[in-house]
């Protein structure tokens, strides 16, 4: 299939269920849309190309403030770039349930990370226009700026400016894969550094956020089940381990008398893959990133530095997986009669979702006949920033073969649709009472 011949929404609707277009919430539609959006940064492998701040990424955004104005959104765009498009509801004065993802992809990623979530909050304020329902408390949709970061090597962008958490100082010093500085590159899309400063609100402005989101995993798959409840989104926490000992000659030090620091990293690397399972099935370590030096084929490696990315849900059991990989890493150092630094290089908090939520969420998914699947999530997301302030959940829809931030990324339309449903039953469940950070 060719560039040209590319259309995904024909891929989508031609397996689809069309019963499930119901209640005012359509499947066609939905694939309409995300049929548009494919096309806007298409890639010649039929991937999709949206970075944070290009104007790929304002075109999907305009589509985006058209259909949140179809659906009788009031729309405004905040000093950072998100898009929100709100209904006030029958009592405007209250705190907000909040929706919404993002449109932006990695430089060649697939048509449904993100881009699911935005749209399917879209099909619920769609389906409330079109059947008439009036909600309690106002509900604002949300097209987060930037949560991929592939611009600036960072992410989340837009979250983080809502929710008052950005360094703007930091950003401004970072420069893109082209060499433009952060404030060019804003300055090219309408934005600016002020209006980045002005963008936070205030929390208690939003009652609770949820975020549709695909799996970017197999368990879904593994289990036959179109969605799933999200218990709690993996803080990561990167840790930059230095091994120093004495580089030499690679022919004339023999074995026995050597520093080698790759051999030390080498065995810590080993041995770290076995200690996330004998503290947490929800943790995770991986170390995809190591230096060497002086990285010469006949020189013994005197330096290698390691990063190691940890994950968990819980913090506690986070924490208590850190401990044991620096203790894991002096141990070996110290075998080796190698010398040790840890510095920790990056540390976002675990969000674990709370059990109301997921219990609201458990009898939706009952309510349509879905057996209720828990399921971490091991990705970061935009729920996971506004979750450090406000009450978050999210759904996630099953992914085939669990591939992600690829042009072979995939959800079945009926799958997407499902997960619509649940996220309108869940929406008009919180229109009952108010979700706190204490109930």
């Amino acid at each position: 299939m060719t560039k040209n011949t590319f259309d995904l929404e024909q891929q989508l609707l031609s397996d689809y269920d069309s019963k499930l277009t119901a209640e005012g919430v359509s499947g066609e539609r939905l694939a309409h849309r995300l049929g548009i959006l494919s096309k806007i940064g298409l890639t010649e492998d039929q991937g999709s190309r949206r970075s944070g701040f290009s104007q790929e990424e304002r075109e999907a955004k305009n589509w985006i403030v058209k259909w949140m104005e179809e659906a009788g959104m009031q729309v405004r765009e905040d000093g950072a770039g998100n898009i929100i498009g709100r209904l006030d509801g029958k009592h405007p004065d209250k705190p907000v349930i909040m929706s919404g993802s993002h449109v932006d992809t990695v430089p060649n990623g697939g048509h449904f990370d993100g881009t699911i979530g935005v749209l399917s909050a879209l099909e619920v304020a769609q389906s409330w226009k079109e059947t008439g329902y009036a909600p309690e408390k106002p509900l604002e949709i949300v097209a987060f700026t930037d949560e991929e970061g592939s611009r600036f090597n960072g992410g989340l962008t837009g979250s983080e400016a809502m929710m008052g958490d950005t360094d703007i100082e930091a950003m401004q010093t970072k420069k893109d894969f082209d060499g433009r500085t952060f404030e060019e590159v804003i300055n090219d899309v309408g934005l600016s550094v002020e209006g980045f400063k002005s963008a936070g609100r205030p929390h208690s402005d939003i009652e609770s956020y949820v975020e549709v989101h695909i799996e970017q995993g197999k368990r879904l798959e593994k289990e036959q089940l179109p969605c799933g409840i999200v218990t709690g989104i993996a803080g990561p926490y990167w840790l930059r381990l230095t091994f120093k000992g004495q580089a030499g000659h690679a022919g004339n030090t023999p074995m026995t008398d050597r520093q080698d620091a790759l051999v030390a990293a080498g065995h810590f690397i080993h041995n770290i893959s076995h200690l996330p399972q004998k503290i947490n099935d929800s943790a995770v370590a991986t170390v995809g990133n190591i230096e060497v030096k002086p990285n010469g084929t006949n020189v013994i490696p005197g330096e290698v530095i390691v990063y190691v990315d940890i994950r968990d849900i819980y913090e506690d059991t986070r924490q208590q997986l850190i401990d044991a990989i620096i203790q894991t890493a002096e141990d070996i150092s110290k075998s080796w009669a190698i010398t040790l630094t840890c510095e920790t290089v990056h540390n976002v908090p675990p969000v674990p979702i709370k059990k109301k939520l997921q219990d609201k969420l458990e009898k939706a998914m009952q309510g349509k006949g879905i057996r209720p699947y828990y399921l971490p999530s091991g990705a970061g997301h935009d729920a996971m920033i506004v979750g450090q302030h406000v009450p978050s959940a999210m759904i996630f829809v099953r992914s085939k073969d669990g591939i992600s931030h690829n042009p072979a990324e995939w959800s079945d339309l009926s799958d997407c649709v499902q997960a619509v449903h649940i996220l309108k039953d869940y929406i008009e469940s919180c229109q009952s009472h108010q979700i706190t950070y204490q109930n």
